[in-house]
């Protein structure tokens, strides 16, 4: 059935309110389970739109998560599901049904996979290409303990494409491991897929033949039906290739209609009778039976709440701040190119991928990659720039070290999603990248503390001749007006933004980091009215280098010094601050502000703050406890 809008009210859904453990979709007939799907997909169209989240991923795999749960017995058997975000089916059906609508949400359920949530959660996940590793490690731990099961690694098209799922297949076969993966083949990721592999895929789809398994689960060789499934690149796809899969060593089966329940049954009760390495290939659509995501799959990766509050926000987001400074640069400077991991859209890059196609590299889930591909071009004398998510640059961190900084090569690396990324939670919060690049040689990292200062820091990083980092939050700027001119920043300079009662001589220095530094103000604002005190607040800009001179000069007229950053304390901006100043011997109070030595759970961005006292109020309060209780010590 195909659904054309998302519904208000809660759909009738006989079938899946019995089915509280996976145990009860086993004991239904087999007749049944296309009435379980509709129903299934019914209602999780209804649940992303009163929690808002994943959607079109979650539509392309019901029949899927129909036909595992019913064939394999879970949780003994194990399902690793790669990146997770298609994984509200799978929780509906392992007794989250209920928790559904609060995804994403405070104290509710988390939008990926979380071992501490549930039994049948095998492994955490979050970002892509692990699950044949996990699962790899799953099969040959119960070879070891001599426990027989089986697991299963869900991996989509768009994740092969890393490096690490590769290393696990052929590691699979060395071990010649008990390991069924299935391609769920939907020529997406977020965005289209790109590069070799895919046309790879689309040349088995253009072969005319399938890989079919029979009762006894023997392979043979069948004439495909007349597909239906059609895509840009399928349509574009030349001569058949050698199938990768099977020259690897895995048995290879399929491709399968991943939307027939009943296909996908026989299938994997049939394959449960093989050992060794097996690779189940599925096509899927993304968004399946709701119309609008079918025909506009990047949009609907993820919705918003259908009551939601529309956002008073007007402000650019941060993402399309780098998105037009790019093309500025670009118009003016040939020699740059820009890269991104398969984040086109998020990274606020479509405009730059059609103004200039052929400086466009859309590389694929290949973090490492990417990072070395910018210190290629490096070398021939260009000025590559890197889109990359501040969590997404923890996996290209040995590349950062050896590859661009150590050889001093000039790069510049925009860092979104830096900070607390709201209801994504822990595995999408860039909270540690001042830590790891402040500690590499060469790197000059800075933090805008809006939208326009962003684009300047951009600019400036730019023309800096060496590694750079410009790290910004998620979400809207604050609605400073943005200049159209670049100009460049003097590196290392940090700023004076607001003074209060400097006719006071104790005074507080509170030394904020980027996104913080508009709430440090506020809260300055209300400490100069309940203390008798002079309160300084300056725009640092730089985590490394720091302005030391400022810091040397404030602290003849400081009397306590604060740090305030969107980042993990431990070894962070706050922690630079301090090193500087044992190491110029200089001796003064300090209070570091920001994220604590903990994962933290899903919530609102702003819900996510407040628990950490890095709001306004929050901020205010802690500097006041720490001058009274010092005052009460002098």
């Amino acid at each position: 059935m195909l659904y054309t809008e998302i519904p208000s009210q809660r759909p009738v859904t006989p079938l899946l309110n019995g089915i509280d453990h996976p145990q009860q979709l086993r004991q239904l007939a087999q007749d049944q389970l296309a009435q379980v799907a509709d129903e299934l997909r019914q209602y999780i169209i209804y649940a992303a739109g009163q929690s808002g989240g994943h959607f079109g991923a979650n539509l392309g795999v019901i029949e899927l998560s129909v036909a595992l749960h019913y064939c394999f017995n879970t949780p003994y058997d194990r399902l690793v599901w790669d990146v997770g975000h298609q994984a509200y089916p799978h929780k509906v059906l392992t007794g989250r049904r209920e928790q559904i609508t609060t995804i994403r949400a405070k104290e509710g359920l988390a939008a990926f996979p979380a071992r501490e949530e549930s039994e049948f959660d095998t492994f955490g996940v979050g970002h892509s290409s692990t699950a044949i590793s996990a699962g790899l490690g799953m099969a040959l731990a119960s070879r070891y303990q001599n426990t027989p099961r089986e697991v299963v690694a869900i991996v989509g098209d768009g994740a092969m494409t890393a490096g690490m799922a590769f290393e696990a297949m052929n590691d699979a076969v060395a071990h010649n491991a008990d390991l069924m993966v299935i391609l769920n083949d939907n020529d997406m990721s977020i965005s289209c897929s790109t590069g070799g592999f895919a046309k790879h895929l689309a040349a088995i789809w253009e072969k005319g033949q399938f890989v079919n398994i029979d009762e006894q689960g023997q392979a043979f060789i069948q004439e495909c039906p007349e597909w239906t499934y059609t895509s840009r690149l399928h349509q574009s796809a030349t001569d058949a290739a050698d199938n990768l899969f099977k020259a690897i060593g895995f048995d290879y089966f399929g491709p399968f209609d991943g939307h027939d329940v009943d296909q996908l049954v026989q299938v994997f009760n049939a394959l449960k009778k093989r050992k060794g390495p097996r690779l189940i290939h599925i096509y899927t659509v993304k968004g399946k039976g709701f119309a609008p995501a079918e025909a506009d799959q990047i949009k609907y990766h993820a919705i918003g709440k259908i009551n939601a509050t529309p956002s008073q926000n007007i402000a650019p987001k941060y993402s399309d701040v780098f998105g037009q400074w790019l093309c500025d640069e670009a118009a003016q400077d040939e020699r740059l190119l820009a890269i991104t991991p398969a984040m086109c859209e998020g990274s606020g890059m479509v405009q730059f991928a059609k103004q200039f196609p052929e400086r466009y590299f859309d590389v694929a889930i290949a973090e490492q990659h990417a990072v070395t591909l910018a210190a290629g071009m490096a070398c021939e004398g260009l000025k590559p720039v890197v889109a990359i998510y501040s969590t997404f640059l923890q996996r290209g961190y040995d590349q950062l070290i050896h590859d661009v900084a150590l050889q001093n090569l000039d790069v510049t690396f925009g860092i979104d999603r830096a900070g607390l990324v709201g209801e994504d939670g822990p595995t999408h919060a860039g909270a540690y990248d001042y830590a790891f690049m402040r500690t590499v040689p060469n790197m000059v990292i800075m933090a805008p503390k809006d939208e326009n200062e962003c684009r300047q820091m951009l600019h400036t990083a730019y023309l800096h001749q060496g590694p750079t980092a410009v790290r910004y939050p998620r979400g809207n700027g604050l609605g400073v007006e943005i200049q159209k001119q670049l100009t460049p920043l003097e590196i290392g300079k940090a700023e004076i933004v607001a003074e209060f009662n400097l006719e006071h001589e104790e005074c507080i220095s509170i030394l904020a980091f980027g996104s913080r530094v508009g709430v440090a103000i506020e809260a300055a604002r209300k400490l100069a009215e309940h203390l008798e005190i002079a309160v300084r607040v300056i725009n640092m800009r730089f985590v490394k280098p720091l302005d030391e001179q400022i810091i040397r000069d404030l602290a003849e007229k400081t009397s306590l010094f604060v740090t305030v950053e969107e980042h993990a304390v431990m070894a962070g901006a706050g922690s630079a601050v301090n090193e500087f100043l044992a190491q110029a011997q200089i001796v003064k109070p300090m209070l570091n502000l920001g994220l604590p030595d903990a994962f933290l759970a899903q919530a609102s961005h702003a819900e996510m703050l407040q628990t950490c006292g890095l709001d306004a109020q929050g901020i205010q309060n802690s500097i006041e406890q720490a001058w009274l209780k010092m005052i009460q010590h002098i």
